[in-house]
């Protein structure tokens, strides 16, 4: 499946509202996880039904409920049942090839960017969406599998840190953007590291294999900008956004996210221009060297000519030649063919071709 562009031919003219899961599967079960908390107090459990989360809505705390796993139609449906999300919502949370976007509903904001996850080993970085849907009391976040990307927010949580355990379901959405944000940055540092190796090596060794990697790490980079430009263009939106469940005051974490994501941005054309630099000194280094082979080259060429001309000139089949029968010919002959060959050299160097 491509990279880039990712659009199943069964999707093609389906209900925007319809709830079909339009993703990869890519975990065996779902399961949800439940962190409830205030200033003082602080539940925390698992569970892989909707019923007895429905309770949670009415508390005066704040509940972030995570759900591993998309691919149970029946689960998404009683979560929009339960909640009174409209199918839109849940059909959008559904849509794991959807760009990033804010979409604000009558009890709901919904947020969606993409997560960008590495695998140091073989350097290769996986893409999985993330959908958040914002209420004044419960903060809903959608993964397509388990992983512990979150687990900072977490421990921020039970160390009873008193900026995210004292305020609402819009700071912990901003703390939750903000890792995704800053696995952005921590990605394109690792894949820059590596990019600027090649560069040193560019300038020392430059072999056809140093064009593969380029390539490799073009097409990468490529992937990384086509999740992470529609990501900054959500979060400027987000902090634009004039909705009921975002306070005031928490605007300007908003703020420090525009920055994170723009510095993100900015990381990949700033790349994507080394590497085009590094392409053009690898065919600038690989022309003069060839410069160099065929200078030589001439250079040998021209002063063999004379003397190829003087040995043709000896070596022809004619009974009588001049000097044939002289007893030092061949040996005047060498002399002649080495002062012009030494003549040669000096006058090239002389007109600095080598």
């Amino acid at each position: 499946m491509a990279r880039i562009i990712k659009k199943k031919k069964q999707d093609i003219g389906l209900s925007p509202d319809e709830l079909i899961f339009r993703g990869e599967q890519k975990t065996e079960e779902i399961l949800f996880r439940v962190i409830d908390f205030d200033a003082q107090n602080l539940t925390e459990n698992t569970t892989k039904k909707v019923k007895g989360l429905s309770e949670l809505q009415h508390s005066d705390s704040v509940t972030w409920l995570n759900l591993d796993g998309l691919h149970n139609m029946a689960v998404m449906q009683e979560i929009s049942s339960v909640f009174k999300f409209s199918p839109l919502v849940m059909a959008e949370v559904l849509n794991t090839d959807a760009r990033p976007r804010v979409i604000e509903y009558e009890n709901c904001t919904l947020i969606s960017i993409k997560m960008l996850m590495l695998n140091e080993k073989n350097g290769k970085t996986t893409v999985e969406n993330l959908s958040l849907i914002l209420t004044e009391k419960l903060l809903f976040s959608f993964q397509e599998q388990k992983g512990d990307v979150f687990e900072p927010v977490r421990e921020r949580i039970r160390k009873q840190k008193k900026r995210i355990r004292t305020a609402g379901t819009d700071y912990l959405t901003f703390a939750l953007l903000d890792i995704v944000v800053d696995n952005y940055l921590y990605v394109l540092g690792f894949l820059g590291d590596k990019i600027e190796t090649l560069e040193e090596n560019l300038l020392i060794n430059p072999t056809q294999n140093i064009i593969t990697e380029i390539n490799n790490y073009k097409r990468e980079l490529n992937f990384l900008r086509k999740n992470i430009k529609p990501a900054k263009e959500m979060i400027f939106s987000l902090a634009k956004t004039d909705t009921d469940f975002i306070k005031e005051n928490t605007y300007i974490y908003f703020k420090e996210l525009e920055d994170n994501i723009s510095q993100a941005n900015d990381a990949t054309d700033n790349y994507r221009e080394i590497l085009s630099d590094q392409l053009n000194i690898y065919h600038t280094t690989i022309s003069s060297k060839l410069n160099d082979i065929m200078r030589f080259l001439t250079i040998f060429s021209v002063i063999f000519i004379p003397l190829t001309f003087i040995a043709g000139i000896y070596g022809t089949n004619f009974e009588y030649i001049p000097e044939l029968s002289y007893k030092y010919s061949y040996f005047i002959m060498w002399g002649i063919m080495l002062v012009t060959a030494i003549a040669m050299l000096l006058f090239f160097k002389n007109k600095k071709w080598f």
